[in-house]
Parts: C-alpha cells; sequence; structure tokens
C-alpha cells in the first residue's frame, strides 16, 4: 500500500500522470452529469488535512475503473481523525468531489474537514451543535465537508450542484460546502 506523504503524488499517480495528459480541458457546467457519467478518462482527488498534516494527491479512476490502491489511500485519508477509524468511502462522493474541482478549475488541493464520522464522534458533535444530523451520511462515508481557499462557498455549492448528483449544504459562515451522494438537495446553513 503506498503511504500517505507530504510531497503530493503517490506512486500510483506518478504512474497514472501520463493517462493525465489525455484531458484537453475541465468539463464545464453544462457537462458535469456527462463527466460522472463516464465522460472523463482520469479522475483525481487532492485534499489536504490540517487536522492530521497529511496531503493525498492520486488519479483513482482511469479508463472506466477504479484504482484500488488509491481508493484504500481515499479511505484512510478520510477516516475520523478524532479515533483513527476509516470504512469504505462511497466512490459516488469522490466522484462528485473530483467533478465539482474539476467544474470550478481549481489548482489547490481541498481541504478536507470531515469525511468519515463515527457513530460516536457524530454524537459528540450532535451534542454540541444542531447542525449535525442524527443519521449523518458521514457516518455510512458518503459525504464530505470541504473548504477551497480560491474559492467562495457560494462558487463550490454551484459546482457541486450542477453535477445533481446528491446533497450539497453551503455554510458560508463557517466557510465549507458538504457534499454527499444522497438525494439531490441542496440547503444552507
Amino acid at each position: 500500500m503506498t503511504k500517505l506523504n507530504s510531497t503530493g503524488l503517490t506512486r500510483r499517480g506518478l504512474l497514472g500522470a501520463f493517462a493525465a495528459t489525455a484531458i484537453t480541458a475541465a468539463p464545464t457546467f453544462s457537462n458535469a452529469a456527462g463527466f460522472l457519467r463516464g465522460g472523463g478518462d482520469v479522475r483525481r482527488i487532492s485534499m489536504y488535512s490540517g487536522r492530521t498534516g497529511e496531503r493525498l494527491d492520486t488519479i483513482y479512476w482511469i479508463e472506466g475503473k477504479y484504482i484500488g490502491e488509491a481508493i484504500r489511500e481515499i479511505n484512510l485519508f478520510m477516516r475520523d481523525w478524532r479515533n483513527g477509524q476509516a470504512i469504505q468511502i462511497d466512490t459516488r462522493t469522490i466522484d462528485i468531489m473530483a467533478a465539482s474541482h474539476n467544474l470550478m478549475d481549481a489548482s489547490e488541493p481541498y481541504m478536507l474537514l470531515s469525511g468519515y464520522r463515527s457513530p460516536e464522534t457524530n454524537a459528540m458533535l450532535r451534542s454540541r451543535s444542531s447542525g449535525v444530523a442524527k443519521n449523518s451520511l458521514h457516518m455510512r462515508g458518503q459525504a464530505a465537508d470541504l473548504r477551497l481557499d480560491s474559492r467562495s462557498t457560494a462558487q463550490m455549492s454551484r459546482a457541486a450542484q450542477s453535477c445533481a448528483a446528491g446533497g450539497v449544504g453551503r455554510y458560508r459562515g463557517s466557510n465549507f460546502v458538504h457534499m454527499d451522494c444522497g438525494p439531490v438537495r441542496a440547503w444552507s446553513g
């Protein structure tokens, strides 16, 4: 298994880097749904965690196939940082995150605020905030809370909503956007 590193690309990402040259332009808002259905030959995700100091930059899908090693790295990266527990992150959520990032034509990685949450962590957060759902999709590995310094929450939420593939919550006051692969819906918090 490739370890997370502080230099950026994983070994798997480097191997797939040549395939990345096949992408000539980022998809536009008008073809976001096509991108999620397979319009792209290569899918990449780039994130960092202010909580753990870890960075992840990996190609996780090439020519219609998920790369198992890259998905395992994503699962570990998106773990509950409070207790180290990790589960399988739903690849639909990863796809929404990657498509949204491409639509914004952002070069900086996402800052991951919250990926998987254990039931214990979710209960603790729920006791402190009315904005945490009792049956949060975070507990199923189907949601992520993300931030980009170079994009507003409005820009991020518009990009995610244009994918029409899940829920999008815009939290302007806390400066993050929630993306999930649940029912298509949008809200502001």
